[in-house]
């Protein structure tokens, strides 16, 4: 009977060997891209497409795109963005924060949640992650809790923020910050205390076995190659009704499939080998895409600006009036039109039209809804209104639009060569194409306008560092829908070596209420002064807006249903709580 037994439990461990590679061999398959759509379908795993592996998996290290996606699979806020209006909604808190304003005191619930080990989520991780980020001061966080005095877990389910002073991003940025584990980050944290720089310490930390309490897990990651997500059986959305949407997840897992080119992941889409491409596509994949029966593609605004800027702390960039007449002269339709391939949405405002609460509709339209002749003649008269004189005006005495000559300042001066920096055409070619455009629209007036690609660490340097440049082009491919930004970007405090106000731009009016609007607690009166940061701005133009890309994305209709379509795309967390196998 002992050997009949022995050879039993033998028979069983061999099974159990066998069960676990033939489900490797099964998962091999799938990334791959060798098992059949239906296959594929039937055991509800979505296969994403991606260009990059995840730089990281520390938290507070990654700061790329691909890791980002991977990690808000993991960890999860206290609120997020909605999908029909980007308003933030409870997440992982369980209600609106209540304010005590005699205190300056926010109250908040917490849902009844697990981590991804089976371990409850309390007001303890969120103190310990509060505390943690403040004490490291970590990068691109702790500015978000630097005002906050005290985190206090007054229960298990319930935390206290005392706040130092009021700050209107306690609501938009803190609130939107990823909790993390104590009991896994408090080891990590005792042994960076250890170091001599603690905080580098910190960062060095592998974090390769992430716990969270988001709708997917981290089961597996061959670098290079793919990583292996399956769904979370603890996350706490699963069944409930949030803002509309029955959460999943209905799917057994991800798996993102590294391509590295963009030509692979495409054909990979088209043979049916992933279902989603989880990048915006360019214009020249768009057409053997739009005409296969198998593929949706799904065309999004996004948060992003794009833009001129220039030099206001020399001339002759420092006068308003020029600024203003080359806000005039430069025809965005056209660059978005034959550029982009109408696949964008030209801006007015430094704040974009997809950001609807704080959008701005009403600041000054440059050359808005005029032809070339007529931008050209309001160019004219704002600079000949200024004092600037030509050999021979764009405009003649008939007032027909003609080739300028030589054009000088107010003062009599010929105006001098002056150079548009913009990122290489490999880098970006939308940029570097707008420059050239842009030269050639100045030039007809008579600005000798030279357009200088330059690499973008080199461009960076000369125009954040040094301030050695007249204008250039640059842009923000994913901004904040918090319009902290605003003060940023043009307060005079900002206007130093490596700070964010780099055209130089100062107003004590805007100082005033830029900070004011940053400090205002209620959404409505911030919104008012927003708006009018708006037409301020943009009616001295330290930066000409110019375009906001779409983002274009691609799905296999065959297999899945049910993506959530947003600003910045169907790439969302919604989304991935939503599908289900067709």
């Amino acid at each position: 009977m002992r050997k009949r037994g022995k050879l039993v439990a033998r028979h069983y461990k061999f099974a159990c060997f066998t069960c676990k590679v033939a489900a490797a061999a099964l998962l091999a398959v799938f990334l791959l891209g060798l098992a059949p759509a239906s296959q594929a379908a039937s055991n509800g795993m979505l296969k994403v497409g991606v260009l990059q592996d995840p730089k990281s998996l520390n938290l507070w290290l990654a700061t790329d795109a691909w890791s980002s996606r991977v990690l808000g699979m993991i960890y999860q806020p206290l609120f997020v963005r909605e999908p029909k209006d980007s308003k933030l909604v409870p997440w992982l808190a369980a209600g609106e924060p209540v304010y005590d304003p005699g205190k300056m005191t926010y109250t908040l619930k917490l849902r009844a949640a697990k981590w991804s080990d089976g371990t409850d989520f309390t007001a303890e991780d969120v103190v310990f992650t509060g505390n943690m980020i403040k004490e490291f001061r970590i990068p691109r966080q702790s500015s978000k809790w630097s005002f906050i005095d005290k985190i206090v877990a007054v229960d298990k389910h319930t935390v206290r923020f005392e706040l130092k002073r009021p700050k209107a991003i306690f609501l938009t940025r803190t609130l939107v910050t990823p909790i993390v584990q104590k009991k896994q980050w408090a080891k990590l944290v005792a042994e960076a205390r250890k170091s001599g720089k603690p905080l580098s310490a910190l960062l060095r930390e592998s974090a390769d076995h992430p716990v969270g309490t988001g709708p997917f897990m981290l089961e597996q990651w061959k670098k290079g190659v793919f990583v292996y997500m399956k769904a979370n059986p603890y996350f706490f959305g699963k069944g409930q009704t949030i803002e509309g949407y029955k959460m999943g997840p209905y799917i057994k897992g991800i798996i993102f499939k590294v391509f590295g080119t963009a030509d692979a992941a495409v054909l990979a889409l088209r043979k049916g080998s992933i279902d989603f491409y989880w990048n915006s596509i360019q214009p020249g994949y768009l057409k053997q895409l739009q005409d296969d029966p198998e593929v949706k593609l799904f065309v999004s605004k996004k948060s992003g600006l794009y833009y001129l800027g220039f030099n206001l702390r020399k001339a002759p960039f420092d006068d308003m009036a020029l600024r203003q007449a080359v806000a005039t002269i430069i025809d965005k339709d056209f660059i978005v039109k034959r550029i982009l391939g109408g696949y964008g949405e030209v801006l007015y405002s430094v704040i974009p039209p997809g950001n609807t609460f704080y959008y701005n509709p009403d600041v000054p339209k440059y050359g808005h809804g005029m032809s070339n002749d007529q931008r050209v003649k309001k160019a004219y008269e704002i600079l000949k209104a200024a004092g600037y004189t030509w050999e021979v005006p764009p405009v003649n005495a008939q007032g027909q639009v003609q080739k300028a000559k030589v054009i000088r300042l107010p003062d009599g001066d010929p105006m001098k060569e002056f150079t548009i920096l913009t990122p290489p055409a490999d880098y970006d070619p939308h940029r570097a194409m707008s420059g050239q455009l842009i030269q050639e629209w100045l030039r007809a007036i008579g600005m000798p306008a030279v357009s200088r690609p330059m690499a973008f660490g080199a461009l960076i340097q000369k125009v954040k560092g040094q301030h050695d440049f007249d204008c250039f082009i640059l842009g923000y491919g994913k901004l904040s829908l918090d319009p902290g930004y605003m003060r940023s970007f043009f307060h005079s405090r900002m206007n130093k070596t490596n700070g964010w106000n780099m055209s130089g731009y100062e107003s004590a009016a805007y100082d005033a209420m830029a900070t004011e609007s940053n400090n205002a607690m209620d959404p409505k009166l911030r919104r008012e002064m927003i708006m009018e940061l708006q037409n301020m701005v943009m009616t001295a133009v330290p930066y000409v807006p110019l375009y906001n890309p779409t983002i274009i994305e691609g799905v296999r209709v065959d297999r899945f249903t049910g993506w959530v379509q947003m600003l910045n795309g169907i790439g969302n967390i919604w989304s991935f709580c939503d599908i289900k196998p067709k």
